[in-house]
């Protein structure tokens, strides 16, 4: 799809593909879910994911032609990507190694970052779109990029409340996003 785009469309493609489809692989084959998830939820996150890509994809597609920024992050941004999607799929792989296939109960997650926060895959996730905004430097990737930094600030917020009511030996020090801040 747009085959001559150029250097920066080029690198936004492979980072947006390498993006969803690492998380359709991660849901094939390394989460475990403590339940299950409905077939409705499956198609609706399925769709945004879909649509979130092909529109990221089309509004570089319109950029073309116009001139490059003045200062050019996309080297920078694909480096940000690589540390986050490598980041996040490490912490969710210790995170499917939380339990056998047999157990159900809760844990509290060991290695990485978990030491310091309790969302580590947040964090990561949140530098992949950083990556991704920076790589394509248009206003519609810095909504996305900040889009899903306020939605899982508070997720992670609201998980880290979870573990301190539902563990009493979850240790306090622990944030919930940023390490030492938040």
């Amino acid at each position: 799809m747009y085959p001559d785009g150029g250097t920066r469309f080029m690198l936004l493609k492979f980072a947006v593909t390498i993006h969803f489809l690492k998380r359709v692989l991660e849901v094939l084959f390394v989460h475990k879910y403590s339940g299950g998830m409905v077939l409705g939820s499956v198609l609706l996150i399925s769709s945004i994911y879909f649509s979130l890509a092909v529109v990221i994809i089309f509004i570089q597609h319109l950029t073309l032609g116009y001139t490059e920024p003045e200062v050019d992050l996309k080297y920078i941004g694909l480096l940000i990507f690589l540390v986050g999607i490598s980041g996040n799929f490490y912490h969710h792989y210790l995170l499917s190694k939380l339990r056998d296939s047999k157990e159900k109960g809760y844990k509290i997650p060991q290695g990485g970052l978990f030491s310091v926060v309790i969302c580590p895959h947040y964090l990561f996730e949140i530098l992949g779109f950083v990556g991704i905004s920076f790589i394509s430097q248009t206003s519609f990737s810095l909504s996305c990029a900040v889009g899903v930094t306020l939605y899982l600030s508070g997720r992670s917020y609201v998980t880290r409340k979870w573990y301190l009511s539902k563990f009493e030996n979850f240790p306090k020090n622990v944030k919930a996003l940023v390490p030492f801040v938040f």
